[in-house]
């Protein structure tokens, strides 16, 4: 992609951030394999806080000081919906978190409403290149690219057990009703930040390339970890193939 390419080759405060979390990603799987099995969830908390940081400073240049708000407003709403989630069933089906992942508040990791901060402002980036100039569009694309990431995601979690699931469900024990509460909740945080910002697509062109970086680096960094390094094939394919669609959707739309 063009847009990243031009990114990573200017030098910039985002692209030092991008590139400082994408170091710390690569160390992910070497951590695990020097201090052995557990350990890579001292990589992964590394990494969640680094493309945090890579994210806030990317999202700077369209919100500027809203950039504090969306830090909040963000997780506070992922994890108010991981609250009503796994008390309820409702919207994602029925789940809980074990104690693998601390600390905990009300029952849910703190690591889990910052990955909501860490790749929601990314698929909103995905949803403005797709389309610009329509803003409900740009939403359900932003929703849907976020949920992509989760194909990924939930084998992998579930697999080192941070959370589980009631029931099998029909994708490596995961239920639909998953990905659907995922692209639900996301569309409506995207509709309510973009609202309150009063910025129609929740993006500009000035942090679309650092957030889509992010995004596409995400995209083959999960591959590689999930099909060499974590035997996990099914998901490294599936995961490859959802986000890959947007990754192609950016580029026809460019």
């Amino acid at each position: 992609m063009e847009l990243v390419a031009r990114f990573l080759s200017e030098p910039s405060a985002p692209r030092t951030m991008v590139i400082v979390w994408t170091v710390v990603m690569i160390c992910v799987p070497i951590v695990r394999w020097v201090l052995g099995e557990g350990a890579e969830r001292i990589g992964i908390a590394t990494g969640v806080f680094a493309q945090v940081a890579a994210v806030v400073v990317a999202i700077w240049g369209s919100f500027g000081a809203f950039t504090v708000a969306v830090v909040v407003l963000v997780p506070l709403l992922g994890w108010t919906s991981e609250v009503i989630g796994w008390r309820t069933g409702f919207p994602f089906g029925k789940y809980s978190y074990t104690d693998v992942l601390q600390p905990q508040v009300a029952g849910v990791p703190v690591l889990i409403p910052l990955a909501w901060l860490m790749m929601m402002p990314p698929a909103w980036a995905v949803g403005y290149l797709v389309s610009p100039d329509r803003p409900v569009i740009a939403w359900l694309v932003a929703a849907a690219a976020f949920t992509a990431w989760d194909v990924y995601l939930d084998p992998q979690m579930v697999s080192w057990k941070f959370w589980k699931w009631e029931a099998n469900g029909i994708y490596l024990g995961i239920p639909l009703s998953n990905y659907a509460g995922w692209f639900s909740v996301s569309f409506v945080i995207t509709a309510i930040v973009a609202m309150i910002a009063g910025a129609s697509a929740v993006m500009d062109a000035r942090s679309a390339a650092g957030l889509v970086t992010i995004y596409a680096i995400t995209w083959v960094l999960q591959f590689i970890g999930q099909f060499v390094f974590w035997k996990m094939r099914v998901a490294a394919v599936a995961g490859f193939v959802a986000m890959g669609l947007f990754i192609v959707a950016m580029i026809v739309a460019a």
